[in-house]
Parts: structure tokens; sequence; C-alpha cells
């Protein structure tokens, strides 16, 4: 039933998805759905777990390979990218995909701080541009404002990150 809620989210707003229409996405009968979550904001709670595993679990990216934990996070936002915006849009009037969205940025932050970890040791600044170089809005305005193919978009990520790990090199 989470499964059918993460993927209803993936096309409309929260506030528009109903018990039916989980339910119906779940191939189950909406007092299934009451009897196991106990309420839609039980359900709604329980999804946000699940989608921060689900999100985690496919950036997973290989140690120590920038250019390959590049590769896997423009394949995430490929997949993901239009639903965080979608998600986006709504945090500001809905406190559960508020706590959502601000999970998604903790969560974006450690993976940058892991990824990059040789560079950004102890450079807040230096983490903080990588955060931006790599981020949602950054694929969205190359991939989507600028209509740039995946790989385009890619390179143009990488184009970002390298100037940034340049600079944190100069100051070595």
């Amino acid at each position: 039933m989470r499964e059918a809620l993460f993927e209803l989210g993936t096309k409309q707003v929260f506030s528009d998805i109903s018990l039916e229409d989980v339910a119906r996405e779940a191939g189950v009968s909406v007092q299934t759905v009451l009897r196991h979550f106990g309420s839609r904001a039980a359900l709604i709670e329980s999804n946000i777990d699940y989608a921060l595993g689900r999100v985690a679990h496919e950036r997973v990216a290989p140690e120590g390979d920038v250019d390959a934990a590049l590769a896997v996070l423009v394949d995430h936002y490929e997949l993901r990218g239009d639903t965080v915006m979608l998600m986006l849009a709504q945090e500001a009037n809905d406190e559960q995909v508020h706590r959502l969205t601000e999970n998604g940025r903790r969560m974006h932050r450690d993976w940058v701080r892991s990824t990059f970890a040789p560079v950004v040791s102890g450079r807040e600044d230096l983490l903080d541009l990588l955060v931006v170089a790599t981020d949602v809005y950054t694929w969205k305005l190359l991939r989507r404002d600028r209509g740039y193919s995946r790989d385009i978009t890619e390179q143009r990520m990488a184009a970002l990150v390298r100037a940034v790990t340049d600079l944190g090199r100069q100051g070595d």
C-alpha cells in the first residue's frame, strides 16, 4: 500500500490522493488500508520512510568514483527528478510533504559529503557549492528548462563539480 501511495505521488499532489485512490492502486479495499495504517495521515507518514529508503537505495554509488557517482545521481534524477519537483511545489502547503523534502535535502547533503569526502573535509563552503552543483534544481534547469539531453546534463553538472573541486585544490 505504501508502494501504491508512492506511485500515485509521482503523478499528483498528495492532497489530491484519497484513500480510495490508494486502495484501488494497491488492489485492496479502503478498509484494508485503514486496518493496516489506521488513518490517511499514518499511511503518508509510513510512506515518508518508505520513499526515503527507496531513494537512498537508488543513489548508492561506488565509493571514490566521482564520475560514476554523478552518473548514478543523474540516473536517479531521470527517474525521480520530476516527482521531486512536484514534492517541492507542495512543501509550503503540506507539513508531511515538507518533512519529506527536508529529509531529502539532508539526505542529498549527506550523499555529497560522503561522495566528495576528501574534497569537502572541513570545508563547508565547498560542501555548499557541491550540493548546489548536484542538486535536483540544477538538473531541472539543465534538463527541463534548457532542454539538454541526459548526457549533456550530466556533462554540465560534472563541469560544475570539477570547477568546485579545482577550487578546493587551489586552497590547499
